[in-house]
């Protein structure tokens, strides 16, 4: 009975986080109605923008989110698909939108960068040495936006105290197991997160699917060279942003993150990778996100106990609980997705709280084809095939791969 009161407990705590984040999520986009009904009134800040869009492989929707930066209700600005092959796939889809767009000011970078180890930095190293502009938009490939949606988020600059702007991301799309549990994630834990630290803590949470700068600032902290062998560049960057003594602003403009085919391994894969990356950033604090997860913590007495009635009760009400507060934000985000969608909540939660344990086992990922080891604030360093250490990757390999 002890084991049961004490995660009993936890549950009912998590569930009590999860209610601030709600509010956050609901305080910040009444936020967000309010300043865009403000902002509406005409203004005279519109300068020109650099889009950087790096490109690798096809994303789900890709023609479409790389059309909708194309469609945007703004003076002036330039795109910069950025690629490191010619045989991309996506070379072809970016070939498609520049034909299209014509009168759009397009430019398709395809040159080989091996300056660091994260590939995603390697592929914006190119793209802004040929930037134009001083305003830099880095924006994802699986993200689709609203015509208005430079307008939206240029305007927090300025205030030239704003160092960084980065946007709320929702999930949309899921065909597909692994894309449904990546929307239900994005759309409650990760949203819920982000809204809760700007909320309650003015703490920078800074998700690079969407990142708007100036290049004197971005140069003043060294450029996306010092951040060329990290895994968590985003976190990075907003880091040292603040550090300087920039302002790191979310803007309450929404922004469409497009999962629609993902297998369960990708996403397995993906969030492992993510924890492991919050562990080495975040320390002691990562055991937060643990104790958070109240359907994880409501199923652990039914293992570590018996799956009696009580147990299995509690479970249930703390799942109903969690799955009518996702219903909820999904509502409030419109968010499109079916409500019986939702009642595979519970199980993302049970599979993101076993993913949870991996990081505290593990310190390696498998990124693009190469394995690294993830330092402090993800720092990567190359990690050996060959040798004693190998045998252990070797090995978690096996069983990660027997269990996928």
């Amino acid at each position: 009975m002890e084991i049961f009161i004490v995660f009993a407990a936890l549950a009912v705590l998590g569930l009590i986080a999860y209610g601030f984040q709600i509010w956050a999520v609901r305080a910040t986009l009444k936020t967000g109605s309010r300043e865009y009904r403000t902002g509406s009134k005409k203004r005279s800040f519109y300068p020109p923008v650099s889009v950087l869009k790096p490109l690798k492989g096809l994303d789900d929707n890709l023609f479409d989110n790389l059309e909708s930066i194309c469609m945007q209700d703004y003076p002036e600005y330039e795109i910069i698909f950025s690629l490191q092959d010619f045989n991309d796939q996506a070379y072809k889809i970016a070939r498609k939108i520049k034909n299209k767009y014509p009168a759009k000011d397009i430019t398709i970078m395809v040159e080989r960068c091996d300056a660091g180890l994260n590939p995603k930095v390697n592929n914006l190293i190119p793209a802004y040495r040929i930037a134009k502009f001083q305003h830099i938009l880095i924006s994802d490939s699986n993200v689709m936006v609203n015509r208005n949606y430079l307008e939206e988020i240029v305007r927090h600059m300025e205030d030239p105290d704003v160092g960084l702007v980065s946007n709320i991301i929702k999930g949309t799309g899921g065909y597909s197991f692994g894309s449904i549990f990546e929307n239900l994630h994005l759309n409650s834990f990760i949203m819920g997160s982000v809204c809760f630290l700007d909320k309650f803590f003015k703490m920078p949470c800074v998700v690079g699917k969407s990142m708007l700068m100036r290049k004197e600032d971005l140069e003043a902290i060294g450029g996306f060279r010092a951040v060329k062998d990290v895994l968590a560049e985003d976190y990075l960057i907003g880091k040292m942003m603040h550090s300087m003594g920039k302002k790191v602003v979310l803007s309450h403009h929404m922004i469409k993150n497009v999962n629609e085919y993902w297998g369960l391994r990708k996403f397995v894969n993906r969030h492992t990778r993510w924890g492991k990356l919050r562990c080495k950033i975040g320390g002691i604090k990562y055991f937060s996100e643990l104790f958070s997860n109240a359907v994880f913590m409501s199923f652990l007495p039914v293992l570590l106990w018996e799956p009696s009635r009580i147990t299995l009760t509690f479970a249930a009400c703390v799942s109903s609980i969690k799955i009518l507060g996702d219903i909820y934000i999904s509502r409030k985000i419109r968010a499109r997705m079916s409500w019986l969608l939702y009642l595979l909540s519970p199980v993302k939660d049970l599979i993101i709280g076993c993913i949870w344990f991996v990081p505290i086992l593990s310190t390696t990922v498998v990124w693009r084809g190469n394995r690294y080891r993830i330092g402090k604030d993800s720092m990567l360093s190359p990690c050996p095939e060959t040798g004693i250490w190998s045998w252990k990757y070797r090995v978690t390999d096996t069983i990660k791969a027997r269990f996928a």
